[in-house]
């Protein structure tokens, strides 16, 4: 009765009868995880931080930010953005260069801190890397600038719309101080003589207008003030490691040892079993 099981000193013997072939195979996997650890070009990744920019005073009902999240992300990934992003970077869009940028982009929303977009970027040297970092964000600045121009303009001109009616209104208020206060006696029979108690109510309304035109002019201010409006920026400086993100030396040789073994391993018996079918 034959038994089909393999037990351990079958293997064994089959190592000890066929090294060679395991050997063979297992440096020569060896090498050629040598051969790509050296060889193929490295890459670093740079990780960089985008805050969206901001108008504190719009509209209600409409969003402060400039572009929604999820606007700038699906832009950031457009060919022609891209493309752009390389030009001002001095590559051309069909560059290596170009093709790993494009790849290699990752975006990720934090949604916890609101506005902010988290970009991971690869190039072939930690300085290229931070440089495609760095053009991404200044492209995008740009862009936002120009969309932020026109609602930026139209709050300030409502600003010094309100300081010219606060100008106006306090003005009006003096001259109705004026108006109401005792006259001398030599000016008692005067034709100009005003109702005392019309001034004293024109008084109250200026007041009030006076009142809330400064709560709208110190509301607006602090809208257009950095906490409420700012630009599109990078929170942190570029971060790029030290060592390179691809290949990983510690990754790359402990996989082709694992490989090594499990080819050596596989050649060895296929050739006991090649062995046993030509006797």
């Amino acid at each position: 009765m034959e038994q089909d099981e393999i037990y351990l000193i079958d293997l064994w013997r089959i190592f000890t009868r066929e090294w060679k072939w395991f050997v063979a195979v297992l440096v020569l996997t060896l090498a050629c995880t040598y051969a790509f650890a050296h060889l193929v070009k490295r890459q670093w990744e740079a990780t960089a931080w985008i805050q969206i920019a901001q108008v504190g005073q719009v509209p209600s009902g409409q969003d402060l930010k400039v572009e929604p999240l999820q606007r700038v992300m699906e832009r950031l990934r457009l060919v022609p953005f891209e493309n752009e992003v390389m030009a001002s970077a001095g590559f051309s869009p069909n560059s290596s260069e170009a093709r790993l940028y494009r790849n290699s982009l990752k975006l990720e929303p934090m949604l916890y801190a609101g506005s902010l977009i988290r970009l991971n970027v690869r190039a072939y040297s930690r300085q290229q890397a931070s440089q495609f970092a760095t053009a991404t964000v200044t492209q995008l600045q740009a862009l936002h600038r120009r969309l932020e121009a026109l609602p930026l303009k139209s709050a300030r001109a409502r600003l010094d719309q309100i300081e010219a009616d606060l100008q106006t209104t306090m003005a009006d208020r003096s001259r109705l101080q004026q108006a109401g206060a005792p006259k001398s006696e030599g000016a008692a029979g005067s034709s100009d003589v005003q109702n005392p108690m019309l001034a004293s109510l024109l008084l109250a309304t200026k007041n009030e207008e006076i009142r809330n035109l400064q709560q709208a002019r110190s509301d607006l201010i602090d809208r257009l003030g950095p906490t409420y409006t700012y630009g599109t920026s990078m929170m942190w400086p570029v971060y790029v490691p030290d060592q390179q993100a691809f290949p990983n030396p510690t990754l790359t040789y402990g996989i082709g040892a694992l490989l090594s073994l499990f080819l050596g391993a596989l050649a060895a018996v296929a050739r006991s079993v090649a062995r046993r079918a030509a006797q």
